[in-house]
């Protein structure tokens, strides 16, 4: 497969370690592009449900992947989000082309691009913990029998449907936060004179510019590929929302050299040691 050339790539939400994470998908992504910058905004392992017993191949060969991108020159910026906020520990190591923080500002074109993943403004996360921990399990098993619904109606010659999208779009609240959450970095952003702000964490897949009386600010949410398998990218000074469709990728061989038990190991003495 051809790859393709990208100054910027913007992922967040894959919940590596989740029934819900469709690592398949993004690691066939992966390898039909070749980014300039990789940007993973938040969320990319799920320490909140880690479990040795949990982390298929398919989940390792992602981490394989990115770290082969960085080997062969795409910078890779791990910005961490609350589900991987254990990684926060190692924020602003730097490893050849890799790098760990927290939050990121890029340079695009004589413009700036502020990027962080969202939690600071979900009080859930940041007051009630364990609430947003039990949320984040039910949503895992919500997916997975979300799947299960849908190969049957698959099978029945059906379309697929979205249990949490369906949950969002009806539930005030949800759909209140969701406002919230883009005018409060968008507020920020225009204060702070920011061309762009790019967030995750509310796995809503968007680009819009947004306005208040101090001036204006583009606002991106790069989704997630849990249920909207997206990406953003950047390149000759144009944004694209990418959407992952099966029907452009084949099944490839999984040509590592790397051994995944390895990757396996070193993965769990990261996020469970105490």
């Amino acid at each position: 497969m051809k790859k393709r050339n990208v100054e910027l790539v913007i992922l967040s939400d894959v919940h590596l370690g989740t029934y819900g994470s469709h690592a398949k998908e993004l690691n066939n992504y992966l390898s039909s592009i070749k980014p300039k910058t990789l940007v993973l905004n938040g969320d990319i392992i799920d320490a909140w449900q880690f479990r040795k017993s949990y982390f298929p191949k398919a989940h390792l060969r992602v981490i394989q992947r990115i770290i082969g991108m960085a080997s062969k020159g795409t910078k890779v910026y791990y910005i961490t989000g609350n589900h991987d906020e254990i990684l926060r520990k190692f924020s602003d190591m730097n490893m050849g082309n890799f790098s760990l923080v927290d939050k990121l500002v890029l340079e695009l074109d004589d413009k700036k691009a502020w990027i962080f993943h969202g939690d600071v403004f979900d009080a859930s996360v940041q007051h009630s913990k364990w609430i947003a921990k039990l949320g984040g399990l039910g949503y895992d098993y919500l997916i997975l029998s979300n799947r299960f619904a849908n190969w049957c109606l698959t099978k029945l010659g059906r379309e697929p449907y979205s249990f949490s999208k369906k949950i969002k779009a009806s539930v005030k609240k949800a759909v209140k936060f969701i406002s919230d959450f883009e005018t409060t970095a968008t507020d920020l952003a225009i204060e702070k004179k920011y061309d762009y702000v790019i967030c995750g964490h509310i796995h809503e897949p968007k680009i819009i510019t947004k306005e208040n009386k101090n001036g204006s600010t583009l606002y991106l949410n790069s989704g997630d590929w849990v249920e909207n398998l997206t990406a953003l990218e950047y390149h000759k000074k144009r944004w694209k929302l990418y959407s992952y469709t099966e029907s452009n990728f084949t099944e490839e061989e999984n040509l590592f050299e790397m051994e995944d038990i390895l990757t396996s190991q070193l993965i769990s003495s990261i996020i469970l040691k105490k």
